[in-house]
């Protein structure tokens, strides 16, 4: 289905009397940022997931709480909703048939269940011409016996379900490959060779109905046990012809999608110098995820125009302009270990730093490993940028980078 362009306080489905209303699947933080972006701009919105105190749901006009299959709550949301969209990869493919049957949904159906399965991943990104690690699937424990030796060591990862390094194991031998698959419950998984990396990079695309594309500019990620830790997005950050290379695959990616969104791309950068470099060339692409992403939050303090406005536009249809960052920014996520000890982070000494920025996610139970906000440094230069942002998280307690 096509998108109308659906104005900002415009009347809503059947002559209503309110402001058009967009609808999100999944009530987490990027729901959250989405309903605060569509709301800025004078839509209503109405937020459909399970969990009564979702973040989105907390902040949103209306909160539909049931399962991303009931059918009455979909139904809800259809009478609700001009357009819908998702927060999360994981929304069942199924729900956005339904959905997309009715309404304009993006992303569709199709990009959605590709990004759920590694296995269609690796395949639509082979298709797409982008490199890739080398891999093998593994779904039978003849695949399991057959996998080369040159892809060990490796990481296994499950097909379906993986994110924040959940789903994934290291294995050095085919020893330790039949321990870990036989620990993964032996679901279909996908092993990828083990290669030397120099860093991590994502690009953030936004595509609309009518196929215009922009993107923001790589951003280099690191990350710590799985989650990323640190974002810092100015210009050098990395060389010019590496983030050519990882933006034209971006926009390859998406364009063979037909994709309609927001859609972040992840890249590992390989060790220059390394033989894996010289056949793979400077970088690989890791994952995709469809929808807004964590290492693009800094575009909320950073650029004219976030993430999240880019999703409310390319869902009703508006024109797409080319995002500017007007600041060198580095962002710091804020984990549930800050809190574990039931201490209230020194908040009032960050907030004391030039250029920082605080967003907290309205979660009211913190727990290791668990997002619950993130730390934005804006400055006019990227060595500003990073001095501030190292003293804030020495402040917090989170380890130097």
């Amino acid at each position: 289905m096509s998108g109308p362009i659906l104005l900002p306080g415009a009347i809503g489905l059947n002559g209503s009397g309110q402001p058009t209303t967009l609808g999100v699947m999944g009530g987490g933080q990027l729901g959250r940022m989405f309903v605060q972006a569509a709301q800025s701009m004078g839509y209503f919105t109405v937020v459909l997931d399970p969990d009564v105190i979702s973040p989105a749901g907390l902040v949103s006009h209306y909160h539909i709480q049931t399962d991303y299959l009931d059918e009455q709550g979909l139904t809800q949301l259809l009478q609700r909703c001009a357009a819908v969209t998702t927060e999360f990869e994981n929304v069942p493919a199924p729900a956005l048939v339904t959905l997309g049957a009715a309404r304009p949904t993006a992303p569709s159906a199709d990009a959605v269940a590709i990004a759920q399965d590694r296995i269609k991943e690796k395949a639509h990104l082979a298709r797409s011409g982008v490199p890739v690690a080398p891999y093998a699937v593994i779904e039978t424990a003849a695949q399991l016996a057959a996998v080369p030796d040159a892809l060990l060591p490796g990481i296994l990862k499950t097909a379906r379900l993986g994110y924040d390094g959940k789903g994934q194991v290291r294995c050095r031998n085919r020893a330790e490959l039949v321990s870990a698959w036989d620990t993964l419950k032996n679901v279909p998984c996908v092993l990828e060779q083990m290669l030397p990396l120099a860093a991590e990079c994502s690009v953030i695309v936004a595509r609309g109905w009518d196929g215009a594309m922009v993107h923001f500019a790589p951003q280099r990620n690191l990350h710590r046990e799985g989650i990323l830790a640190v974002t810092e997005a100015f210009e050098g950050n990395m060389s010019p012809v590496l983030a050519d290379q990882a933006v034209a695959a971006a926009r390859t990616i998406a364009e063979e999608l037909n994709y309609v969104g927001v859609l972040c791309v992840e890249f590992f950068v390989l060790q220059e110098g390394s033989s894996e470099c010289a056949s793979l060339g400077g970088l690989v692409v890791n994952e995709m995820a469809p929808r807004p992403h964590n290492s693009g939050h800094y575009t909320l303090d950073a650029c004219d125009v976030s993430q999240f406005e880019l999703q409310v536009r390319t869902l009703a249809g508006l024109p797409l302009t080319q995002p500017r960052q007007h600041s060198a920014a580095v962002m710091l996520n804020l984990l549930g270990d800050l809190w574990v000890d039931g201490a209230t982070p020194c908040w009032d000494q960050v907030l004391a730093l030039p250029g920082v920025h605080l967003h907290l996610y309205g979660k009211l139970k913190a727990s290791k490993g668990r997002k619950m906000g993130h730390l934005t440094v804006t400055a006019a230069t990227p060595e500003q940028a990073r001095s501030t942002a190292l003293a804030a998280a020495s402040v917090l307690g989170i380890a130097p980078f």
